[in-house]
C-alpha cells in the first residue's frame, strides 16, 4: 500500500455535493453488493447535498491532477460516520490519511459503524486500531443488515 502524494485532502463545500455523492454510491455499490439500499440514487445525492455536506465536518480525497473527487469522510462529533472511496483509488493510502485525520480531529476518540459482511473494513480499522465493541443484528439502521460497532481510544 503506497500513500498518495497527488491527492489533497480538504473540507468539502457544496459545489462538492454531486461529486461527493457520486463516490459514495459507486464506493457503496462495489463493496456491498448484498447489502439493499433503502434510498434511491437520487434521495441519497439530495441527503449529501443538503445535510452531510452542508451541516456534518465532511471531507474529501481531490486528486490534484484534475481528477476530481476520489473520497468522503464525514466526522459527526465523535462518530466516523462516512468513509468512502472511489473503487479504483483502493489500496492508495487515502483511507490511512482519512482516519489519521479523524484521529487528529477527534484526538479523545472514534466510533464507527460498518456492516458484518464488509470483512475488509473490519480489518481496515483493526489496522487503525479500532477494537469491535458491539454486533447487532440490524434492526437499528435502515439497511437491516446486521453491523458492528468499532472504537478508538488513544
Amino acid at each position: 500500500m503506497r500513500d498518495d502524494p497527488t491527492v489533497v485532502l480538504r473540507r468539502a463545500d457544496g459545489r462538492d455535493a454531486a461529486a461527493v455523492a457520486d463516490v459514495w454510491l459507486r464506493s457503496f455499490a462495489a463493496a456491498l453488493p448484498t447489502v439493499v439500499r433503502p434510498r434511491s440514487d437520487d434521495e441519497v445525492r439530495a441527503y449529501i447535498r443538503d445535510v452531510l455536506v452542508p451541516s456534518r465536518e465532511t471531507w474529501v480525497a481531490e486528486a490534484a491532477d484534475g481528477g476530481g473527487i476520489v473520497g468522503m469522510m464525514v466526522l459527526d462529533g465523535d462518530l466516523l460516520s462516512q468513509l468512502y472511496l472511489a473503487p479504483d483509488r483502493r489500496g492508495q493510502g487515502i483511507g490511512n490519511r482519512f482516519v489519521t485525520l479523524a484521529k487528529e480531529r477527534r484526538p479523545k476518540g472514534l466510533t464507527l459503524w460498518t456492516f458484518q459482511v464488509n470483512t475488509p473494513a473490519h480489518r481496515f480499522y483493526q489496522r487503525h486500531g479500532f477494537v469491535a465493541a458491539e454486533y447487532t443484528d440490524g434492526s437499528g439502521n435502515e439497511e437491516r443488515e446486521p453491523d458492528v460497532r468499532y472504537v478508538w481510544r488513544p
